[in-house]
């Protein structure tokens, strides 16, 4: 597909990339200041972090000569708001989940994670050795954005309930917070599915407006109270089972900076990246043993109800496949996703399973 041609043509493209015509970073005194919006409360546990580290990255990569200033969800825009912020030029950045952005292009899902996806490491050999990287950046180009991943939650909890799943009945009419196809695919199965970034889910769930709630995982829905509402939490989910983290720059602000520059924020995103990834496993564990210790129910979902979800993502994503560029990136993290774990099931798999027989792990 054209491309550029498509960003001509577009109603979408045209505009964005008519937007983000009017952005150029802020330059004074020879130190360039970008602005970046987040979809983030400050200093919420794990994906601020992301945030913080990016940002450090930045200043000391570049010797302070480039300053990045992160806003937190509502001091500029709204956490919902970020995207359309960026390709306006109203900030030179931001920070966030591009999954919250499927209105804009369902394929933007691929970038954080979709129903049945890949695993983080299965994530990062797409992304950086099988082309997603690459894809990342044509389908920012479309918006007028330069996108990289720069965190990594692994993989994510299926969720808090106020009572148990026994049967795919049981979403019927229940009002579920869940973002990106995941979400679409919940609706099938009869959720009232609700979309709300993670500083408005706590009062949510606490007045009935949430019947129940994913966010990410034990640390970070822990710090977050979910406990205190809900007791049954359900660590092993369907739809996000490695999910990334993006900064995507505006395209005209981006192509203003120097090569040295725009070599910083490659960087600086990609040991964002690795490094949340460690800080979501290293958490994680301690955390889900101090859940269970306050009396809090950890379930698996019954076989039948996987397969309602597999069914119903299946079908969710099947119903884009008539968009070029989503089945094209669709393809490409399948085939990545299919030859990493190809290796991966008779390597990684089979000696984690004998290490815990064996050391009785």
């Amino acid at each position: 597909m054209d491309r550029r041609s498509f960003l001509k043509t577009s109603a979408i493209g045209g505009t964005a990339a008519a937007a983000s015509s009017l952005a150029a970073p802020a330059v004074a005194q020879g130190q360039v200041k970008l602005t970046m919006v987040t979809t983030w409360p400050r200093g919420l546990a794990g994906v601020w972090d992301s945030v913080e580290r990016f940002v450090n990255n930045v200043n000391e990569m570049s010797g302070g000569s480039m300053v990045v200033e992160a806003k937190a969800a509502g001091e500029l825009v709204g956490a919902l708001e970020v995207f359309d912020a960026v390709t306006a030029g109203q900030a030179d950045m931001y920070h966030g989940a591009d999954y919250y952005f499927v209105g804009q292009h369902p394929a933007w899902a691929y970038f954080t994670t979709v129903p049945f996806g890949m695993t983080a490491p299965e994530m990062m050999t797409w992304y950086y050795a099988n082309g997603g990287m690459e894809l990342h950046h044509q389908l920012g180009e479309i918006f007028g954005l330069k996108s990289f991943l720069a965190g990594q939650t692994a993989a994510q909890g299926g969720g808090w309930f106020r009572n148990p799943i026994n049967s795919a009945d049981d979403f019927k009419g229940l009002k579920f917070r869940m973002p990106g196809l995941g979400g679409q695919a919940l609706a099938k199965l009869g959720a009232s599915v609700q979309v709300l970034p993670g500083g408005e889910i706590y009062q949510a769930l606490s007045t009935g407006a949430l019947d129940g709630t994913e966010w990410i995982g034990p640390w970070s829905d822990e710090k977050l109270g979910l406990q205190e509402v809900c007791k049954n939490y359900y660590p092993a989910g369907f739809h996000e089972p490695g999910a990334a983290l993006s900064v995507a720059t505006n395209l005209d602000v981006f192509n203003g900076l120097t090569p040295e520059q725009q070599k910083i924020i490659e960087v600086a995103s990609a040991e964002a990246h690795q490094h949340n990834y460690a800080l979501f496993i290293a958490n994680n564990g301690p955390a889900l043993e101090r859940l269970r210790s306050t009396g809090i129910q950890v379930q698996e979902f019954p076989d039948d109800v996987w397969d309602a979800f597999g069914s119903a993502s299946k079908e969710v994503l099947d119903g884009f496949m008539d968009d070029e560029i989503f089945a094209e990136i669709r393809n490409s993290a399948e085939a990545s996703m299919a030859s990493a774990s190809g290796w991966m099931s008779v390597s990684d798999s089979s000696y984690t399973a004998q290490r815990n027989r064996v050391l009785g792990g």
